[in-house]
């Protein structure tokens, strides 16, 4: 059976038994404040279990792509040392909404094990939670009654909190849980050890494939558990591991869903694949072919590598990629970019994305392979020299504040600063390294360390946001909470009507003021969680339950939501202009300034942006009125022309803005005209990645005030010039000052010509060489010039030429050729430049050095004396 067919057959089973099929949702979570990516199955469900949101059928099932990377399910560090950890994998989930429950998920879940899939009942092993006194859970006997009747009860096991009590953060739904467990072993090894002894010991023939969690309580933030309002089941199937046990493997990587890469990656680097754990060249290729899936999967989502956040996990996965397969299959090129092509054809049908992003995706791994590729390269050469220095002190131990700059200053790996260091009989300090690893933890968590008290709940009132039609409501305050970070204490409060746009779409969330005849607070952001409008005040009402009058910054939002609609203009505008490949790949709107990222693998001339800009200007002129949907489907929406943006979750519903021919699925606030927009200005154009280019801009009031200054500049520059015409002033003065250049530049040459003349008799006789060592006020180029000219003319000579020229102190070394075996100018200038406190270099015959020391030539003058 393919790992296809098995997908398959999951999905056309729980849709046998009543339950909707629904798409993955992206990898990389956009609006979750608690998550970087789906780290499960469930995470895209989480609203329907707290009962934020209604759920769009009672019974659900997917394949969903999850992340395992950083917080408390972080799998990275394993990945490729066994044979079953993996960054990026498929969870296989069925759920239901307050509909069925332990009894029926159990029995699915043994159905089509057993049945459909056909795996042996003898095989398996299952866990219940015994339960704990600690948190006055008791045993989940109801799992352990409805297992009994499919499987013996030596075969069910009790389990810890630990095993079976699934959590998925620190906070949120959680509760018991059953686990289902394979043997994978040859009837003699099942012969010489029962599985039931191997169950939860990381065995890597005794794997757990699917986990039953039946969710019941949610966990508070004070560590306390409520009771949900419905009981939900969520289970979660490792696909890659099912995969493994259907095809008759030992490992995940020998089947189907592996094997094509790892061919290629055969293929490309010559290295044959064993299979072997201990095997350094094994564990790369395992380490490759898992995290080019990570990587691929979450820059077709949206998410480009960077220096922070989700960006940078992203990154350093890849980068961990690169480093393997540099050390250990001898790979110097980019290489990883190329297995692009097979994940498609693996994944492709199943994951359109993939193949959507392709082009963009490669592009975007090569760039990256080739920088990182560059850091590996240049690190090399700091090891090197720390390596040097270590030894000439004497030393076996490489410093670890050195090592730990390597890291994180330069990107250069540890494990490969260690590798290089054994190579020469040194160490690294590997308790000073960890110490310091443990500083910028320590550091980051500081700097984003903030505390979060449960939610006080005053009253069940409808929530609802009313900012679209209106900045200003009366409001009560229906839920609060407590929030304390480095800058104080504040408040997290929730409105029954709120006009506070959250945070969300690119566009930054409303600030204002919340206030009554008593109290005044100023909303300092607004932002979306689990489906809540959360404004943050600095202070706690006096009376929580009064009546209050919110009220949004009037002047932020029009400029903010001017910049979003004029994002819509310029999406639409860039696909006329550059063509239909180019997508939005993020974007920043605020009440200063708008940023927008998009795909395209060209510089943009100066011809196409001013005409970008045109065309942008005159839909803002042409007074296109707002065309708002607010809840439409989203077929209709796709099949009116509507933009969807790939990495972007949407529900049945969806929110549809129209400004004439532009359309866009869109929740953010708009202009109701285009004219109230102003005019639209590019201030920049570059690139943010490989394949992605990025457009800044300004418009309304923050144009006005751009061209205001323009003006006011182009006033001054006048009354400097005493002329209106300021541009012909200034070519004027540009003719002027070539002219004036010209004549420096005789002057100079003049100069030089009688300082060569003066110089040439000026060389000391040392034996059969001689020595010119000479201070001048010349500037850099004539210096050079001259040392050339006398190098040539000078036989067996060696030139030093000490400068001062605008005050800055410059070292010329010039070595005839005849003596080129016997003096290096730059280990000559590399001498004396340490007397200027500066450096520089060059090559055998020619050198140079600045510094920052001007008293320092005269004792660089004095030691050059006595070469």
């Amino acid at each position: 059976m393919t790992s296809q067919e098995i997908r398959q057959k999951f999905l056309d089973y729980f849709k046998s038994k009543d339950h909707l099929i629904v798409p993955s949702a992206p990898i990389v979570l956009k609006d979750d404040p608690t998550l970087m990516f789906s780290n499960s199955g469930m995470t895209q469900f989480k609203d329907f279990f707290l009962g934020y949101k209604t759920p769009t059928a009672p019974r659900i099932a997917d394949t969903q792509k999850c992340l395992r990377v950083s917080g408390k399910h972080n799998d990275l560090d394993d990945v490729g040392r066994d044979t079953y950890h993996h960054t990026m994998f498929e969870m296989l989930g069925n759920w239901s909404f307050g509909d069925y429950f332990k009894k029926e998920a159990i029995a699915f879940a043994w159905e089509l094990l057993t049945e459909v899939y056909g795996i042996p009942k003898e095989n398996l092993y299952v866990t219940i939670f015994e339960g704990d006194a600690s948190e006055n859970l008791d045993r989940d006997q109801d799992a352990f009654d409805f297992w009994k009747s499919h499987i013996s009860e030596d075969r069910i096991i009790n389990g810890n909190k630990k095993d079976n009590f699934w959590e998925m953060g620190a906070s949120g739904p959680c509760g018991p849980c059953s686990e289902i467990h394979i043997d994978l072993r040859t009837p003699e090894e099942k012969a010489k050890v029962s599985g039931l002894e191997l169950v939860n010991n990381d065995h890597p023939q005794v794997v757990e494939v699917w986990n039953l969690v039946f969710m019941e309580f949610n966990r508070k933030a004070d560590g306390s558990l409520e009771k949900l309002p419905a009981q939900h089941v969520d289970t979660g199937m490792g696909f890659e591991r099912l995969c493994m046990a259907l095809q008759g493997k030992s490992s995940n990587y020998d089947t189907d869903v592996f094997t094509p890469l790892i061919a290629k990656v055969e293929e490309l680097s010559g290295k044959k694949y064993t299979g072997v754990l201990e095997d350094e060249k094994d564990i790369a290729i395992r380490v490759v072919v898992d995290h080019i899936r990570a990587v691929s999967f979450a820059i077709a989502d949206g998410q480009l590598p960077s220096n922070g956040g989700a960006g940078y996990v992203i990154r350093r996965i890849l980068r961990r990629g690169i480093s393997y397969s540099y050390r250990f299959l001898d790979m110097k090129e980019p290489f990883l970019y190329k297995l692009v092509a097979v994940l498609q054809e693996q994944m492709g049908t199943f994951f359109p994305e993939l193949g959507k992003q392709g082009k963009l995706v490669t592009e975007v791994i090569k760039s990256e392979e080739e920088s990182f590729l560059k850091t590996i390269e240049n690190g090399l050469i700091r090891v090197e020299k720390l390596i040097q220095q270590t030894i000439a002190d004497n030393q076996k131990v490489l410093p670890s504040e050195e090592v730990f700059e390597l890291y994180d200053t330069y990107g250069f790996p540890d494990d490969l600063t260690r590798i290089i260091a054994e190579e020469k009989g040194l160490t690294i300090d590997e308790a000073g390294f960890k110490a310091e690893m443990e500083k910028q933890k320590q550091r980051s968590k500081s700097d984003s360390a903030q505390k979060v008290y449960d939610w006080v709940v005053l009253e069940e009132k409808p929530e609802t946001f009313v900012g679209y039609d209106q900045i200003e409501s009366e409001t009560y305050i229906t839920r609060y909470r407590k929030v304390e970070n480095k800058d104080g204490e504040f408040y997290q409060v929730v409105l029954s009507s709120s006009p506070f746009y959250p945070e969300g779409g690119g566009q930054v969330g409303d600030k204002g003021v919340l206030e009554n005849a008593t109290d005044s607070f100023e909303v300092l952001e607004t932002k979306k969680e689990n489906g809540l409008i959360v404004s943050l005040i600095n202070g706690l009402p006096k009376d929580a339950g009064a009546l209050f009058y919110a009220r949004v910054n009037a002047t932020e939002r029009k400029n903010s939501q001017g910049n979003h609609s004029v994002t819509h203009l310029l999406h639409e505008v860039l696909r006329e202009v550059l063509g239909t490949h180019v997508e939005q790949k993020g974007s920043y709107v605020g009440p200063d300034y708008l940023r927008f990222d998009f795909s395209h693998f060209n510089k943009i001339t100066e011809e196409d942006l001013a005409l970008i800009e045109d065309k942008v200007n005159k839909k803002i002129k042409a007074s296109i009125a707002l065309q708002e949907f607010r809840s439409i489907p989203i077929q209709e929406a796709l099949e009116k022309g509507a933009m969807a943006l790939f990495g972007e979750k949407y529900g049945d519903s969806v929110r549809m803005i129209q400004f004439g021919s532009s359309k866009e699925l869109c929740g953010g606030t708009h202009v109701k005209n285009t004219s109230e927009i102003g005019h639209f200005k590019i201030t920049s154009e570059g690139s943010a990645a490989a394949g992605i280019r990025r457009i800044e801009a300004i418009s309304g009031d923050k144009s006005e005030e751009y061209f205001s200054n323009l003006e006011k500049q182009i006033i001054e520059l006048s009354q400097l010039l005493k002329s209106k015409d300021v541009v012909r002033s200034i070519e004027k003065l540009i003719e002027e000052n070539t002219s004036l250049k010209a004549e420096v530049d005789a002057l100079k040459k003049e100069k030089a010509k009688e300082e060569i003349g003066e110089w040439k008799n000026a060389y000391e006789q040392k034996g059969n060489k001689q020595l010119l060592v000479k201070k001048t006020s010349l500037d850099a180029g004539s210096v050079k010039d001259i040392v050339f000219q006398l190098k040539r003319e000078i036989p067996a000579s060696v030139t030093i030429i000490l400068s001062d020229a605008d005050g800055k102190p410059m070292i010329t070394v010039g070595v005839s050729d005849d003596l080129a075996a016997d003096y290096q100018a730059g280990a000559i200038v590399k001498d004396l430049a340490k007397e200027i406190q500066g450096g520089g270099g060059g090559n055998p015959g020619f050198a140079t050095a600045g510094g920052k020391n001007l008293e320092g030539l005269e004792n660089a003058y004095q030691k050059a004396l006595n070469i």
